[in-house]
């Protein structure tokens, strides 16, 4: 009996063990290539969100679906300031601080935003195309990546409205501590494959 208690101890120190290393990967992800801010330090979401859920906005200038976005963003950002950390990120590595801060005076962003030239924080919220966004828990696990909402069906082409809001699920169900119903949803935009 003693042999299978052991055995039973062992694989509990395992378990807990494999779970402290999905709960630290975005730190140790992060301090293997880093993210950016726009004066050039290195900067980490995580360690700035003091309890929030966080919420990672992938954008790009030259990006028309990326742009039409920004008055949704904001809108989303404000109504969960107190409860979520909301970080724009910028993937293209032609993209300089300067060219970021012009963006972000010329679309009234006021979220803080960070540069991604080696996409640490792309492969970390699995990410594919600009606009998406990836909404991580209080324990900084992954809980949806993908689009905002369903508002556009191609490029070029929109509804009127979107119908679904794929992203302010997510941030809800992150605050009761439950999954999304869906997890992950493409979105319509600028893929960031072709950054490379």
């Amino acid at each position: 009996m003693r042999s299978g208690s052991s055995a039973f101890r062992a694989n509990r120190l395992l378990l807990a063990g494999m779970l402290l290393i999905c709960l630290s990967a975005p730190e140790q992800a992060l301090s293997q290539q880093g993210a950016f801010d726009l004066d050039g330090k290195p900067a980490n979401p995580f360690d700035a969100a003091s309890g929030k859920i966080v919420v990672l906005v992938f954008i790009r200038r030259d990006c028309p679906v990326s742009s039409r976005y920004a008055p949704v963003i904001q809108q989303i950002s404000a109504q969960h300031e107190r409860d979520a950390s909301f970080w724009l990120v910028f993937p293209d590595k032609a993209e300089t601080p300067q060219t970021i801060h012009n963006y972000l005076r010329e679309y009234a962003y006021r979220l803080p935003a960070l540069r991604d030239p080696e996409h640490a924080l792309v492969k970390l919220a699995q990410v594919q195309i600009t606009p998406e966004v990836a909404v991580f828990n209080r324990s900084h696990q992954l809980l949806y990546d993908g689009r905002i909402d369903n508002w556009y069906l191609d490029l070029g082409r929109s509804r009127p409205a979107p119908t679904t809001h794929e992203l302010a699920d997510a941030i809800q169900a992150a605050l009761g501590d439950k999954i999304p119903a869906a997890n992950q949803v493409r979105g319509v935009g600028c893929y960031i494959s072709d950054l490379e």
